[in-house]
């Protein structure tokens, strides 16, 4: 049996190589390797024009929307924080067309954490751009774990059980849910972990960052889905 093909979105950035510093198509390794691992074949998606995406979209089996700098708050209409990286409007124009494109199609998704931005603000949601102000604590931005809920009729839940520990340092969150969009993961304050669409084959995405370390069940689950 041929293995899904399984699109990564990435980002471009300086790199060097020899004696050259160029701009690059980047993706981190460890999203490829979950990919090859639970039985797909792994493609690097650049975000080039959004004239692009249909095309992607009917030749791919599946879509990972992968991490990356926050969402930029022209996105989702809102007012950019100054305290929050300078956004890459092309790389959001191009996600979103994406993650919508991939919507209509069906097509499984698995977001995470950017990426589940990405898919909520692509359903018509918003974002918290500085959860530290909402929250009067920094406590969502430190490298500790911390145990998030899940609902057990989800299909995250089906996937890795109704809690979970995970280390999610992240600085912006979901404020307002998209269109079909169901919350099925919570952090003991409530802040949203995790979404899932609903009547999609497979449309999750999750805070955390399920391609590092040796849990594999939610990618398992999203290649299942992909096949």
């Amino acid at each position: 049996m041929s293995r899904p093909l399984i699109g990564i979105t990435a980002y471009y950035e300086a790199a060097r190589w020899g004696d050259w510093v160029r701009e690059a198509v980047l993706s981190p390794p460890s999203y490829a390797k979950a990919v090859l691992r639970a039985g797909g074949a792994p493609v690097v998606l650049p975000p080039v024009s959004s004239y692009a995406v249909e095309d992607y979209v009917r030749g791919l089996s599946g879509l990972v929307l992968a991490g990356g700098v926050e969402v930029g708050a022209d996105a989702y209409n809102g007012e950019q924080d100054a305290r929050v990286p300078e956004p890459q409007p092309n790389r959001d124009r191009f996600e979103l067309a994406l993650a919508r494109a991939a919507v209509r199609a069906d097509v499984p998704i698995l977001a995470i954490d950017r990426g589940m931005h990405v898919l909520n603000v692509a359903q018509g949601g918003s974002l918290i751009p500085w959860l530290p102000d909402s929250l009067d604590s920094d406590r969502h931005a430190g490298p500790g774990a911390h145990t998030i809920q899940v609902s057990v009729t989800s299909t995250l839940g089906k996937a890795v059980g109704d809690r979970v520990e995970v280390v999610a340092p992240h600085h912006q969150s979901v404020r307002r849910l998209g269109t079909g969009l169901l919350a099925v993961a919570w952090a003991e304050d409530q802040i949203v972990e995790g979404v899932e669409l609903q009547g999609h084959r497979f449309g999750v995405g999750v805070q955390w960052h399920p391609e590092r370390g040796g849990d594999t069940r939610i990618f398992d689950a999203f290649m299942e889905a992909a096949r």
